[in-house]
């Protein structure tokens, strides 16, 4: 494996290696940690303004920033370790996220923290959620990164997110506050954060061989322009969201799906998918499949018959999403 050494604080520039390491670099397994400045970050299949304070980040002047990897939107701070592997995989792998905590869950073991993987994507101690892990898969290489509070602002997390009344209900907890927690207040010995990175690499690196890689100028410039050119944008970031008259949500094992629509006489003239899920499918695809569809079971029945919608949200069969879209 090889350790990437980088201290970039703002997100642009390390989504953008990781999009290096996923899609360009020589094929091996790479991992590297980060620190944001105050920043949010939002999965790539969610809508930013309904999942921001937006009046609160902008008084605050805290970064927005969307990733490639699906999933929800989380709060970053000088408090929080962030980690990255990009390996090959196949696409099975998407989802597997007991292989890739399984580190990080060791690394935090040896500390004496009794961390554990728990539902769909969460590491959590004592019930409160210590991390939140998220992936994207493409032409044979699987990206998987996560959070690690360690001694975040719980105060800026909370006001800084919009967190829907339906997740926190199908977790059965009252408020984000009583779920999360940082990571130091369940430390013996507690340490800052860096010597917290250090301990990490270190476990690691017992447990496989690791050497650092050291990017080359040319490389390292390729990653920032790309980061100025298309992370820091507003349209990757926010996106034009058009108004739409129709909106369906559920909750299913793979995450919140949200479907917003224009119908025109019984017609679906457009349609937009948003949500914290995981896929290793183009959603555009689906999107434009659908387009020109009766808003009817039948009709939508045999529009989607060619293809298996446990392809695109993880364990939802093709009735179950049929259902969603012709709901009331």
């Amino acid at each position: 494996m090889k350790y990437i050494n980088i201290d970039y604080k703002v997100p642009f520039y390390n989504f953008a290696l990781e999009e290096y390491l996923l899609t360009e670099a020589p094929e091996d397994d790479y991992v590297f940690f980060y620190i944001h400045m105050p920043s949010i970050i939002v999965g790539k299949f969610q809508n930013t303004i309904e999942e921001v304070n937006k009046e609160f980040v902008d008084s605050e002047n805290i970064l927005v920033a969307r990733r490639l990897s699906g999933g929800g939107a989380v709060y970053h701070d000088s408090g929080n370790l962030n980690f990255s592997f990009v390996q090959k995989a196949f696409s099975n792998d998407v989802n597997n996220f007991v292989k890739f905590t399984k580190p990080v869950i060791g690394a935090l073991n040896s500390l004496g923290i009794n961390a554990m993987l728990s539902g769909r994507n969460d590491i959590v101690v004592d019930d409160k959620k210590i991390s939140g892990n998220a992936q994207c898969y493409k032409n044979g290489r699987l990206l998987h990164h996560g959070t690690l509070l360690y001694n975040a602002d719980m105060n800026y997390l909370i006001r800084a997110l919009k967190v829907k009344d339906l997740k926190i209900q199908s977790k059965g907890i009252k408020s984000v506050r009583s779920r999360v927690a940082n990571l130091i207040d369940y430390m013996e010995t507690p340490m800052d954060i860096y010597a917290f990175r250090n301990h990490l690499l270190d476990y690691l690196k017992q447990t496989g061989h690791v050497e650092e890689l050291v990017l080359s100028d040319d490389i390292s410039e390729r990653i920032e322009k790309r980061a100025l050119s298309h992370f820091s944008t507003w349209d990757w970031n926010w996106g034009n969201s058009p108004k739409y008259e129709s909106e369906k949500t559920a909750k299913f094992e793979c995450g919140i799906i949200n479907v917003k629509l224009n119908i025109e006489k019984g017609y679906i003239r457009e349609l937009k998918i948003f949500g914290d899920f995981f896929t290793s499918e183009d959603l555009e695809k689906l999107e434009t499949m659908l387009v020109g569809a009766r808003l009817n079971k039948l009709d939508l029945e045999a529009r989607l018959s060619p293809i298996d919608i446990g392809h695109y949200f993880n364990k939802v069969s093709n009735d179950e999403f049929i259902d969603l879209l012709i709901s009331q």
